[in-house]
Order: structure tokens, then C-alpha cells, then sequence
């Protein structure tokens, strides 16, 4: 090897080197994070794990909250039949009141029916009327009557209300079903649902004296104004339907279907579900407007 190839060869040999040693720095240069960068980028991952340890607990607890008050509305419905309606798209919040069965009143009735006990119901609707955020009542009716005294405590409960109610008979409306079902702002029935008018009658000892038919002459006046004061029939017209004697087989009293009551003038319109609904919500638009004004 000559002198130039000898220098040519060390030259590159540096060249070289030199090369692989910038090479090695960049990467080095890359590998190493700026310290502002390093702390920004440990910010962010600590914000993410923070966040998603955050998360994951509140995400849990939100769900616990969800099943618990599922679990306590499904509890509601089983014992009292109530619910609260607020998945609608006006956000507006409806309590459904059920009324099945037999109202029972001062007295316990027999272990095997279906009841609606007024000492749950009057309760219910105070909390109705105390509660700003309720903003309407949907009573639902399935009843063959009751207790007289329980029956118009609760229609006239219902009655007193300050805001909108609607009712829906479904099935029947019996007896002190009727005051029930003419409580509220407006009524409802379904067209296959009956509704049994007739006079008022007495459990137990029955003294028969003049007193006796006086006093029950003034229950049955009670019931018939109340129901004249909360719909469009007549006392006079009540009284007729009561003592017809051309219907029933074994009692006095006329029964009415759907398309019937609401000819009569005793319920305000036949309809389901859908319109009852319909109806609660214009009420309750109609009210909230007027407080605005």
C-alpha cells in the first residue's frame, strides 16, 4: 500500500466513525425527552390514569345508583301501585296513582282480595301536592268500589289538588269508583269498561228505624253532589240511573259502558292511555303558562 492509499484508507476509516457516531448521538438525542416535554407527557398520563381511576369508580357508582332506584321504583309499584312518569319528552313529571281492587277502609278486607288501602293513598297525596317538582297526576281506575267514607276521602283529596290531574277507568269504575273517576280535571274511560251506578248500602247491624234511611239518605246525597259538582250529569239524572229497577237482575242501579258514561255526561271523553297522557301534558302546559304570565 502506497502513502496516498494508506491516508485515503484512514481518512474514511475516521469518516466512517465519525458517521456511526453522529448516528448513535441522534438516536440517543431521540430516546431522550426535553425535561419540559417530560413533565407535560408525565402530566398527561397521570391526567389519563387519574381520569380513568376516576372514572371507572364513579362510572360503578352511577350505575349502583341506577339499579337501586330501579330496584325501589319496581319496590313502589309492588306495594302501592305508584310510580313516577318523567321519561317523556317534554321532561314533564307525572305521578301515576292506581286505584284496584277493592278500597278498603276502616276495615281490613279478607286477606285474599285485591285492595287499594286509603291509608297509603291519602299519604301519597299529600307528598303529591307538597312536591314542587310534580307536575301532574294520572290516576289509573280498575275498582268494584269499597268503603264509602275511604272512596270521597280520596276523590276529594284528589279534588283539592292544585295541579292538573286525569283519570282513566279501565276495566270497571264501580259503585264509589264513580266519585274517584269525576275527581279529577278531566276524565277518561276506555270503551270495553263499565261503570256500575247504584244506592249506597250498609254492612253489618242495620237498625231499622226512621233515623237509619235518613242517614243513608244523606250518604247517598254526599256521593250524587259530589259527582253532579265534578262532571256534567245532573244530580236528578244520578238518582234515576240509581233506582232503575229494569237492569240489574238482582239490585237497583243502572251500568254503563264506555261510549255510555260519556253520553250521560258523567266521564269527559273516551280514550286510552295515549290520550289520557296527551291530555296531562296540555294541562300541565296550560298551568306552567299562565304562572308565567
Amino acid at each position: 500500500m502506497n502513502y496516498d492509499q494508506k491516508v485515503l484508507s484512514e481518512y474514511e476509516g475516521k469518516e466512517n466513525g465519525y458517521t456511526e457516531e453522529k448516528f448513535l448521538n441522534q438516536e440517543n438525542i431521540k430516546e431522550e425527552q426535553h425535561p419540559m416535554e417530560k413533565m407535560i407527557s408525565g402530566a398527561d398520563e397521570n391526567g389519563k390514569s387519574q381520569k380513568n381511576a376516576e372514572t371507572k369508580p364513579e362510572d360503578t357508582g352511577y350505575e349502583q345508583e341506577k339499579l337501586e332506584n330501579q330496584d325501589r321504583k319496581n319496590e313502589q309499584i309492588k306495594e302501592m301501585g305508584q310510580v313516577t312518569l318523567d321519561r317523556n319528552p317534554r321532561k314533564h313529571h307525572v305521578e301515576l296513582l292506581t286505584i284496584i281492587g277493592e278500597v278498603e277502609g276502616h276495615e281490613s278486607a279478607p286477606s285474599q282480595s285485591k285492595t287499594t288501602k286509603y291509608e297509603h293513598v291519602l299519604p301519597k297525596l299529600a307528598l303529591v301536592e307538597d312536591d314542587e317538582d310534580v307536575d301532574g297526576l294520572l290516576i289509573l281506575l280498575n275498582t268494584v268500589g269499597g268503603d264509602v267514607e275511604a272512596g270521597l276521602a280520596i276523590a276529594e283529596m284528589i279534588a283539592s289538588l292544585s295541579i292538573p290531574t286525569v283519570s282513566l277507568v279501565l276495566g270497571g269504575g264501580h259503585s264509589i269508583g264513580v266519585p274517584m273517576a269525576v275527581s279529577a280535571d278531566y276524565s277518561f274511560v276506555v270503551p270495553s269498561a263499565t261503570m256500575v251506578i247504584h244506592p249506597v248500602r250498609s254492612s253489618g247491624m242495620f237498625i231499622g228505624v226512621a233515623q237509619t234511611y235518613r242517614n243513608m239518605e244523606k250518604i247517598q246525597d254526599r256521593i250524587t253532589g259530589f259527582i253532579a259538582s265534578h262532571s256534567h250529569i245532573s244530580q236528578k239524572r244520578l238518582e234515576e240511573l240509581m233506582l232503575d229497577t229494569t237492569q240489574l237482575v238482582k239490585d237497583v242501579g243502572t251500568m254503563l259502558e264506555g261510549r255510555e258514561a260519556v253520553e250521560e255526561g258523567l266521564i269527559d271523553e273516551v280514550g286510552g292511555m295515549k290520550e289520557a297522557l296527551a291530555k296531562l301534558y296540555e294541562l300541565i302546559d296550560l298551568q306552567k303558562a299562565e304562572k308565567k304570565m
